[in-house]
């Protein structure tokens, strides 16, 4: 597989918790209780380790508010970066 980037879009974050469930080694949060990547202090810039990258996918697709992004490419702490 690729390298996997992953990022937090703060602004749609519900803090549901359940990417922390399940990524608990790549998610925390903030004293709001919004959700960042720990990796790299929610920049994603550094690549998702391999042994964790089902964990990050299943915290993506178990994302509610669609708020986890994840790319092959860096986002360099913007979200937005891939989206057309």
């Amino acid at each position: 597989m690729a390298d996997l980037f992953v990022i937090v879009d703060k602004d749609t974050c519900i803090a549901c918790g359940a990417c922390g469930a399940n990524a608990p080694d790549v998610f925390d949060y903030d004293e709001e209780g919004l959700s960042y990547v720990l990796l790299d202090e929610n920049g994603g810039i550094k690549s998702v380790p391999t042994e964790l990258e089902d964990d990050v996918l299943d915290a993506y697709e178990g994302c509610p508010s669609d708020s986890i992004k994840v790319s092959s490419q860096p986002f360099y702490g913007n979200p937005f970066q891939h989206e057309e």
